[in-house]
């Protein structure tokens, strides 16, 4: 996770501040708009600092967002006549970081996205039409509403959503994290979950560790992580520790349940996505009340 969003700042600058950045900055993906961009000098300044070359894997279902990355994704029960959805991270809204505590619920949005077909090329642009889900307390996840269905979506573009898991991320599980933004996948496994994870004002529960393999860097924010295994999405992409400060900005720490503080430089992390099923119903709305719903609700909902 990078700095809050400022107006002042490009877009191509707001990517390279959406996550964490130089450990293991990666270069320009081929295709990408404009010059060089702030990631692609520091890899240039830095060359040890570049990461090795991921295979190839699909880029269907993944999406591109102004300074993040996101995915297309449907709840394992949603029907192709509901409205479509895309997961990104709680510091990817577009009105900039949710504080602690916070949770934004049916927020209006005219947001863009770019979907991408199986070779990371260009499938077509989808359109939000509401946040239905936003909040960086506990998760750190964002969920737009779209003004199509599945159903008119793939018509148009051939491209069907990725499922999101209803079960617990596993140790040793394989998973890629697959970059819309840079139409990049970091390929690694679950090394384990942290208790609770800390950065600045966040905390966040029971989130996934990736093994080193993963140095995921500015613009991966969002990208779903999916277990190879099942090809379902297990987890959202959110965090690295940049420079090994602890509790920091762009710096998290692992805090176990007797409040021992770890700190792992270079270590990234994702948050669970499995819980997210259990708030939505019949036609892909959200219901913070629902039983087994266990997302954290703004204040108005939690108190009934």
């Amino acid at each position: 996770m990078r700095k809050p969003l400022l107006a002042t700042l490009t877009p191509v600058t707001l990517a390279a501040r959406a996550l964490a950045g130089t450990t293991g900055t990666a270069t320009a993906a081929p295709g990408h708009a404009g010059g060089t961009t702030p990631a692609a000098a520091t890899a240039a300044a830095h060359p040890e600092r570049t990461p090795v070359p991921v295979k190839a894997a699909s880029f269907a279902g993944t999406v591109a967002l102004s300074n993040c990355s996101g995915s297309l994704i449907r709840m394992p029960d949603s029907q192709a006549t509901d409205p479509a959805l895309v997961l990104t991270n709680g510091h990817c809204l577009e009105t900039g970081f949710p504080s602690a505590g916070q949770v934004i619920t049916g927020q209006p949005s005219t947001r863009s996205f770019t979907l991408l077909n199986a070779t990371a090329g260009t499938a077509g642009t989808l359109k939000a039409n509401k946040v239905l889900y936003s909040t960086m307390t506990d998760t750190d996840v964002t969920l737009y509403q779209l003004t199509q269905t599945y159903a008119q979506i793939q018509q148009s573009t051939k491209i069907a959503p990725l499922t999101l898991s209803a079960a617990h991320p596993v140790q040793g599980h394989a998973v890629d994290v697959v970059s819309g933004y840079w139409k990049k996948v970091y390929s690694c496994s679950v090394d384990g979950f942290a208790y609770r994870l800390k950065e600045d004002q966040w905390t966040w529960k029971d989130a996934v560790r990736y093994t080193p393999q993963c140095q995921v860097i500015g613009g991966t924010s969002g990208s779903p992580v999916i277990d190879t295994a099942t090809g379902q999405v297990t987890a959202v992409n959110n965090t690295i520790n940049e420079s090994g400060e602890s509790c920091t900005l762009d710096n998290p720490c692992e805090v176990n349940e007797q409040g021992t503080v770890t700190i792992r430089k270079g270590i990234g992390y994702a948050e669970e996505t499995y819980n997210i099923p259990a708030c939505f119903t019949t036609g892909n709305k959200l219901d913070l009340a629902a039983a087994g719903c266990t997302l954290p609700k703004p204040a108005a909902v939690s108190a009934h």
